[in-house]
């Protein structure tokens, strides 16, 4: 019987083969932690005795959840991690750089590497072929002392996606729709393997979309096994990647589900649940008070391409406020050098600094009880961006953009 990706990359980092099912204590390649998770990480590291890190060099911290600080707290504990990071002698340690998973695929993240980070959507590194997943507080100081971690090894299912993506359909809908295809619990500690005709021809932006949320369904990662595009991607960063390149192999052991997006629409997620989906045409018409793009989720380059598109020349309605993220610093001036940051801004939008900002609902742009957001971001839980009795709905930049002008949820292939 033939391997899947995640067993090679769990054989390569445990020194010895291993098979899905398997529990393994094994290194690690990378560690994230941020702003929100470091100082419980720290804790932890030390309450088991440690006052070192196993291997400074390959730990990166980012300040990106309340950043710059918005409150004497979150000032304090990034006084802290400064203090520790300069002690530890981390080196990778980004302040106002943005998004910590943009940070990391820019910047850090290789194929084949086996990659942590305290927050749940470091699933999101999968697409350049690497196993990336989140994991506790508790679980990141056990990393911090010792570089090693227990596993067990997922089992894979694999998404085939075929067919035609239409006007305005992104990523961002084909997993949308494969969440409602299996649930929100349907892939809990599974290895998501994106792949078909679709996928193939699809930018990194929206693989890394995809990977992103592949965790609302449960799974331990998403990954799209590393070809030409990601390849591409390496080296116009300045990151030629010339190691192995580790790809399932033909008999490997998979759960095969197959999605064909011919057309399909773009995909909304209703409150309050990732899985709770439907057709942009099931929702128009219900009004909203913000529309925030951006986010780790929808905040790159290409994203805000989409939306600029759609805004050119046009005002947000005055219903509505408009908050623009980029998700890093290299977003951002991709976005500012192509006149994208001006489309915005001429537009009536908030445009901010690259961090995470209403997407966890604890830092600026909240929303108030009983109003709608339109977000780009990942989740729409109860609470998620401000008070529990607002409404969250995710969608795509095309339909964010859209809905922005008309002050209601709009289906941009309508207007365009």
């Amino acid at each position: 019987m033939g391997k899947t990706i995640v067993e090679k990359i769990f054989s390569r980092a445990a020194g010895k083969e291993v098979i899905s099912g398997e529990f393994v204590f094994t290194k690690v390649d990378l560690a994230m932690m941020h702003d929100i998770t470091a100082p419980l990480a720290i804790k932890a590291m030390q309450e088991i005795g440690c006052k070192k890190v196993w291997d400074a060099s390959k730990v990166v911290m980012v300040f990106d959840h309340q950043s710059p600080a918005d409150s004497v707290q979150a000032a304090e504990n990034q006084k802290m991690l400064r203090n520790f990071a300069l002690e530890q002698g981390i080196i990778k340690y980004d302040v106002g750089e943005g998004i910590a998973h943009q940070i990391m695929v820019e910047n850090h993240v290789l194929p084949g590497m086996l990659v942590v980070g305290a927050d749940s959507h470091t699933c999101m590194y999968g697409a350049l072929g690497a196993f990336a997943t989140g994991v506790g507080s508790t679980d990141m100081g056990c990393v911090l002392a010792l570089g090693k971690l227990w596993f067990k090894v997922p089992e894979s299912f694999k998404f085939e996606v075929e067919g035609k993506l239409g006007k305005y359909v992104y990523g961002k809908d084909i997993i949308l729709r494969i969440i409602k295809m299996v649930g929100a619990n349907g892939a809990n500690y599974k290895a998501c393997i994106f792949s078909g005709s679709v996928v193939e021809e699809l930018g990194m932006s929206d693989r890394f979309t995809m990977c992103n949320m592949a965790v609302e369904m449960g799974a331990k990662t998403g990954i799209v096994e590393p070809d030409k595009v990601t390849l591409k991607y390496l080296k116009e960063l300045g990151r030629d990647y010339e190691g192995e390149i580790l790809k399932s192999d033909e008999d490997a052991k998979f759960k095969v589900f197959e999605l064909d997006v011919t057309g399909m629409e773009p995909q909304v997620a209703k409150p309050h649940s990732v899985e709770n989906v439907v057709g942009v045409s099931e929702v128009e018409g219900i009004k909203v008070d913000q529309v925030f793009i951006g986010s780790c989720t929808n905040g790159r380059y290409e994203d805000l391409k989409i939306a600029a598109e759609i805004l050119k020349g046009e005002k947000v309605s005055k219903k509505v406020r408009l908050i623009v993220i980029p998700a890093s610093r290299k977003e951002y001036l991709k976005a500012l050098k192509d006149g994208l940051i001006e489309i915005f801004l001429e537009a009536g939008a908030i445009v901010e600094h690259p961090c995470c900002g209403p997407c966890m609902g604890a830092s600026f742009g909240l929303i108030a009880s009983g109003e709608v957001s339109v977000s780009t971001s990942n989740r729409n839980f109860v609470g998620r961006q401000g008070s529990p009795k607002g409404m969250i709905y995710l969608v795509n930049p095309a339909v964010a953009a859209a809905t922005a002008l008309y002050g209601e949820i709009t289906d941009p292939r309508k207007i365009k």
